[in-house]
């Protein structure tokens, strides 16, 4: 939880910028659900040739308020171009965003509930998830209020080319870097946590894990310290997602 609650928006209004700057830029809308008067959706652009496949999510804590934020200030730069195949969830957790509380209406972190599928919201998500292909690349992105800095997670259990370094790096030129030796209770070095891959022995899995097991074998889940200013955090964010899917793009060729 949070030690405080964010500001709360309204859910309904972002998701319509959303859809009208995905249209714009030759995205598809596709609703899975809803909730708090608000559409459960993903922005998709299924650009022919070969293409990285990349999955972008935010949004599933409704007291961070700077991911959805952030990819919309990707999608009306353009630069969610036809360099790659997109799939978007940006707005996970309408509830707990009308609200500025970390659950949704029902109490549950929906971050938390990847294996079980308590909620509607990650039921309908996940079925969504299910009608996709494969991803190149995945980034769930996330703000932290308990943080010092920016930090990652990677999951990488097939050792491919890793982007943590770079991905921090780029984070670095907008805001502080966590350096602590241990974040979130798992060992980190320079605001990197690469966790011991083993589902099973999760009680409670985050989307993270889900999207590891059904649907990628490179994901990262990115995260900016609370504390920074609104703007700060959306410019980090972008920083480090400019910076993996320049990666991700030039990995393809």
């Amino acid at each position: 939880m949070s030690p405080v609650k964010a500001a709360p928006f309204d859910p309904a209004a972002l998701a319509a910028r959303f859809e009208g700057a995905g249209a714009k830029a030759g995205f598809r809308t596709e609703v899975f659900g809803s909730a708090d008067n608000c559409p459960l959706f993903a922005l998709t652009k299924r650009t022919p040739g070969p293409r990285p496949r990349i999955y972008l999510s935010a949004g599933s804590h409704g007291d961070e308020p700077a991911p959805p934020r952030a990819l919309l200030a990707l999608l009306e730069s353009g630069a969610l171009d036809a360099r790659a195949v997109w799939f978007l969830c940006p707005i996970l957790n309408p509830d707990g965003l009308s609200r500025g509380t970390r659950e949704n209406a029902g109490g549950l972190d929906l971050n938390r509930d990847y294996r079980h599928l308590n909620s509607p919201e990650v039921r309908a998500h996940v079925g969504w998830l299910r009608r996709q292909p494969n991803f190149d690349l995945a980034v769930c992105v996330h703000e932290d209020w308990e943080s010092k800095g920016f930090y990652l997670y990677e999951l990488n259990p097939d050792k491919r080319p890793s982007l943590a370094e770079a991905l921090t790096a780029a984070a670095a030129r907008v805001c502080p870097i966590d350096m602590s030796p241990e974040i979130e209770g798992r060992e980190a070095k320079a605001g990197i946590i690469r966790p011991l891959f083993d589902p099973p022995s999760r009680e409670k899995w985050p989307e993270s894990i889900y999207l590891q097991v059904n649907h990628t074998r490179l994901s990262y889940t990115i995260e900016t310290p609370s504390s920074l200013p609104l703007e700060t955090r959306v410019e980090a964010l972008r920083a480090v997602l400019g910076k993996a899917i320049d990666l991700a793009v030039r990995a393809k060729r």
